[in-house]
């Protein structure tokens, strides 16, 4: 049964009461410092050792590395500890507040992904006086629903190192083995204004736009033939084109163009790649009409995820949940992660369709089973 008892749910009401929104618009990006600070203290009374780790020097967004235990191999739990904005006339109970109601959990984080950390303390307590021959890190990262530089950050650090690690996001705890990479960015044409009636009086940015959409377009359907991995919906990368900005004025040639779009890709596709073949293909377009080009990434970009074929945390993870692992169409900081040389899955508990939604929430019977789970985990990968 679900424990309604302190201090789980005090664990859960208290990590949701400490806003920690990540957001490109700096007028409402905050901190993540008080769930830093909040988890190392909790972490650090049973026993664990804990590290805070600035994402960017000199700033407040923190990173927590929290080790139970030493030597090599062992398991990381992981998640990120900010959330993305929100819009509080929308929500009918305060997204700062645990509400119980109708077996769900409501508060902004407790799906995506802050709840994750309270199930994993509380799967973990009774196994303190155990012998742990191999250590488990607890690590809570910062700015995942922007531009993860917390996990990156980690990455290029080098650290924390063990044989597995599973991300808490949720995915209905059944094991998820591969997602597709993300890039966007955005395609910037200057050319030279002048008036309308006289196209020699300028060069339109608008009109070799339009070509550069046509290669774009022509470029997607060769990704679709050059790449296929049918363990997902969409089985081959897709190249969206999101919006478009240009001109000023109907009688003046338009000078300024920009477009922006986004590349889902599939395992074995690199953001730099992809980012260099575009580049290469539209500099053909704009140098013969003496066009100049810039291609701006929005952000960095998240390399596609793909589980180890022989992965025993997958096979273990499977034969735990009774669940096959499976593909999602978010991206996580499973690569990132994997560059440390772990075996990665990501499996958490709530439903990645309760995520980024007003009235947020996780259903009361996915937390037995996922703290249940955990502590199995933890047992077969510390024991």
């Amino acid at each position: 049964m679900f424990d309604r008892s302190p201090p789980l749910l005090a664990h859960l009401d208290r990590i949701v009461s400490l806003a920690s929104i990540s957001s490109a618009n700096k007028d409402i990006d905050m901190s993540n410092k008080a769930v830093i600070d909040y988890l190392a203290n909790e972490l650090e009374t049973l026993g664990f050792a804990c590290e805070v780790v600035p994402s960017v020097p000199d700033t407040e967004k923190l990173n927590l590395i929290a080790t139970y235990g030493s030597g090599p191999g062992g398991l990381v739990l992981a998640g990120h500890t900010d959330t993305v904005p929100l819009d509080e006339n929308l929500w009918s109970v305060d997204p700062f507040r645990l509400t119980e109601k109708d077996g769900k959990l409501y508060g902004l984080g407790i799906t995506d992904m802050k709840g994750f950390f309270p199930l994993v303390i509380e799967a973990v307590k009774p196994l303190l006086s155990s012998k742990f021959k191999e250590p488990l890190v607890v690590l809570a990262t910062a700015d995942e629903e922007t531009s993860m530089q917390g996990a990156k950050t980690i990455a290029e650090l080098g650290k924390p190192k063990a044989r597995s690690a599973v991300i808490g996001e949720p995915t209905g705890m059944q094991p998820v083995r591969a997602h597709k990479g993300i890039m966007m960015d955005s395609i910037r044409l200057s050319g030279e204004s002048g008036h309308s009636s006289d196209p020699s009086l300028g060069k339109n940015a608008l009109d070799a736009m339009y070509a550069v959409i046509g290669e774009l377009i022509h470029y997607r359907k060769e990704l679709k033939e050059r790449y296929t991995n049918d363990l997902f919906k969409i089985p081959h990368p897709t190249l969206n084109l999101g919006s478009i900005h240009g001109g000023d004025n109907p009688n003046r040639i338009c000078g300024h163009c920009s477009l922006e779009f986004d590349v889902r890709l599939t395992p074995g596709m690199h953001v730099d790649t992809v980012r260099a073949e575009i580049s290469e293909r539209i500099l053909q377009i704009t140098s013969p009409l003496d066009i100049r080009f810039e291609m701006i990434p929005i952000f960095t970009g998240v390399p596609a995820f793909f589980a180890k074929e022989n992965s025993a945390l997958l096979k273990t993870a499977e034969e735990l949940t009774g669940y096959s692992g499976t593909s999602v169409a978010f991206g996580t900081e499973g690569p990132f992660l994997q560059q440390l040389g772990m075996d990665t899955i990501i499996m958490g508990p709530g439903n990645i369709d309760q995520a980024h939604q007003p009235n947020e929430y996780m259903s009361i019977n996915m937390i037995e089973p996922c703290v249940n789970t955990l502590r199995e985990l933890i047992a077969k990968s510390c024991f």
